[in-house]
């Protein structure tokens, strides 16, 4: 393999279930690292969420490039000797099982790193390490209730909070996972010695809100205390949670959501603008021909609220009078950041994703030709570059005991066994 790939030579054992360490083994995958994914007899549960074709779905397609699995009965009396021979080959070791799990199967790195010094492992829990919530199972959805994601992302569905979209802590904390295990390969060059990488959903879904974690006690603490105390209240009168959520102090102005960042209905559609700072608001003022008096060098005495409120259904107006592809050109042409809002399944065959190869095209039997995303970023030509899909599954078995050591006889005694499985002939 290509010197410039960032992890050639590094092999990655991968213990992932659903999103998380799977994504992060396929990020380390596209950057040349050799991923073998231990998963149950059955296959791991994304293997049957959705529409199967075989054992694929389109959940596993997604998340797991660049993978070799190996069909091993982790609680079978066999499993320990196959773990230490695979353990002892490889750089790093990914988990993300359920609590205590880990350390119950040796594969936690107190467990591991007194046997292999150098290794490297990285874990992926729901709420942390520590502290009352640690020893809690939970998932994107859950942990994005208990952080407060889910009520920032603002999805609603008859009165009630929803987690809209995308699993989008469970990617986050994918990237994070990848980052800290290229530190500790990082780190491993200069002193030899392997190491721990910790992350969490909680975590993630606190950094997906960066811009709320932030209090300020003298403009802030009187008025967080104030509003966590009338939620007590309102909670205690069963308040429905939407007049709850629409109560939030907020350190956004008014005027900023109301006129210049946010999206629009448009005679056909719907466009998203941002004018943040004063330049770009005057710069849409003459994109539309209105006049936001604020602006002026000597604004007005006045009712502000008033002002801001007529400008704002003055803008609505204006934008709903015509189609997105006027605004949208117009709008560019003043240079004011501005799209119409796409339907995700758009985004598959849009040239701008396709002329920064964003997409890979797959063809894989008894699945046919299929589209995902591609390498998540560029390293020079080709550091990084989209790893092959998956072979069928239980079909790499022998080949990755043989890597492991074990020879032709004791790989044809471990199937015998059932701790590991194979194709049937």
């Amino acid at each position: 393999m290509s010197d410039e790939r960032p992890f050639a030579g590094v092999t990655v054992l991968e213990f992932g279930q659903f999103v998380a360490v799977p994504y992060g083994a396929q990020l380390l995958a596209d950057g040349g690292a050799r991923v073998i994914k231990v998963e149950p007899p059955e296959g791991e549960p994304a293997r049957h969420t959705g529409y199967r074709w075989d054992d694929y779905t389109r959940h596993f397609l997604g998340r797991n490039r660049g993978t070799h699995s190996l069909p091993l009965a982790l609680r079978h009396e066999r499993a320990p000797a196959i773990l230490d021979a695979l353990l002892a080959r490889c750089d790093v070791a990914l988990t993300n099982l359920r609590p205590g799990l880990a350390a119950e199967l040796g594969l936690d790195y107190p467990s591991l790193a007194g046997r292999h010094p150098a290794i490297i492992v990285g874990n992926v829990t729901a709420f942390g390490e520590e502290g009352p919530d640690a020893g809690l199972a939970g998932m994107d959805q859950v942990v994005q209730a208990r952080s407060g994601l889910m009520a920032m992302n603002g999805g609603m569905r008859d009165g009630r909070p929803v987690a809209e979209g995308s699993p989008i802590s469970d990617y986050m904390c994918a990237a994070l996972l990848a980052y800290g295990v290229a530190s500790a390969l990082y780190r491993r060059t200069r002193t030899g010695r392997g190491g721990r990488v910790d992350t969490s959903l909680l975590m993630s879904c606190l950094i997906l809100q960066n811009n709320l974690m932030v209090r300020v006690d003298q403009a802030d603490a009187e008025n967080h205390a104030a509003y966590r105390d009338w939620l007590a209240e309102a909670r205690a009168a069963g308040m429905p949670y939407a007049e709850q959520a629409a109560h939030q102090p907020t350190t956004r102005a008014a005027r900023l959501t109301g006129i210049y960042y946010r999206t629009f209905a448009t005679k056909d559609s719907a466009i998203a603008i941002a004018c943040p700072s004063v330049g770009l608001r005057r710069r849409l003022m003459a994109a539309t021909g209105l006049r936001d008096a604020t602006l002026d060098a000597s604004p007005p005495a006045g009712d502000r609220l008033a002002h801001d409120q007529a400008l704002q259904d003055e803008i609505e107006a204006l934008f709903a009078s015509q189609t997105t592809a006027h605004w949208e050109r117009l709008l560019r042409e003043h240079g004011i950041p501005a799209s119409r809002v796409r339907l995700p399944l758009e985004l598959i065959d849009d040239g701008q994703a396709a002329a920064n190869d964003l997409f890979v095209d797959g063809d894989i039997p008894g699945v046919g030709p299929f589209r995902v995303l591609g390498k998540a970023l560029a390293l020079d030509e080709d550091g990084f570059a989209p790893a092959p899909f998956p072979a069928p599954f239980r079909s790499e078995t022998r080949d990755i005991l043989a890597w492991a050591g074990l020879s032709p006889g004791e790989i044809a005694d471990v199937i015998a066994s059932g701790a590991v499985g194979e194709v049937p002939d």
